[in-house]
């Protein structure tokens, strides 16, 4: 079932509000890379930047906390929950990209290029260091070539150990949701066995109430025949006695 954005929602609300905090984290990145490093200007970014991502990290977590309670209380289907769980990795994968280019370990080097320019791919955001500025101004330059394979490869080992581990929480998430299933079945099938059990002793116990009806029924018969023939018996000694005087 597809994951459905309803305004009133306020899990899907909260979701939308850190997309939109993480755009405003990536825009002042990118207006920080054009500062230089010792510039008031870059550090007051800087500072913004950090208690931002921190507020970002907060409410990711929040988020995840609200889908946990919300999966123990099943106010949503697994499909949901599961979507859901997808979407909170991809909030976490874009805390560690923007975690990697606040402290400038993420740097990219567009191949032909000599500019200092933010680029974007697959939603990370780079720019060339300064020191590298200066070297495609004037002097030696490192092979472009090389170092745009060797942070190619880092990259991709980092978008592949982040999909592992987005697998890794999906499928403990799979695994939760199966063993929940198996514990509603189990239930289920003793509630009916219960039901069958108090059935049974219903019938038995209605069976036994016939029964004895039915006793009750022919001792209020016979008690009645009784009566009648002591009446008989008692008129036939008067009669024997007045008989005899």
């Amino acid at each position: 079932m597809a994951l459905v954005y309803v305004d009133g929602d306020p899990w899907i609300n909260e979701y939308e509000s850190c997309e939109k905090l993480y755009r405003e984290i990536m825009e002042q990145l990118t207006a920080r890379s054009r500062e230089l490093k010792t510039s008031v200007e870059y550090a007051r970014i800087s500072s913004n930047v950090r208690f931002r991502m921190k507020q970002y990290s907060t409410e990711v977590q929040q988020l995840k906390d609200k889908l946990n309670q919300a999966s123990m209380s099943r106010s949503i289907t697994l499909q949901e929950a599961e979507r859901r769980s997808r979407l909170i990795e991809g909030l976490r994968s874009k805390e560690r990209q923007l975690q990697e280019l606040f402290s400038e370990r993420s740097l990219s080097v567009m191949s032909g290029s000599r500019v200092a320019r933010p680029f974007v791919d697959m939603g990370v955001s780079g720019w060339r260091d300064e020191d590298e500025e200066e070297n495609a101004m004037g002097g030696d330059v490192p092979s472009a070539g090389n170092y745009s394979i060797d942070d190619m490869r880092r990259q991709q080992q980092v978008v592949v150990k982040e999909q592992d581990a987005g697998l890794e929480v999906l499928s403990k998430v799979i695994s939760r949701q199966k063993e929940l299933a198996k514990t509603i079945g189990s239930e289920v099938d003793l509630q009916n066995e219960i039901i069958d059990d108090l059935t049974e002793h219903m019938e038995t116990t209605d069976s036994r109430i016939r029964r004895e009806a039915k006793h009750i029924q022919v001792v209020a018969t016979k008690d009645r025949t009784w009566a009648y023939w002591m009446i008989i018996i008692l008129l036939f000694i008067t009669i024997i006695i007045l008989v005899c005087v």
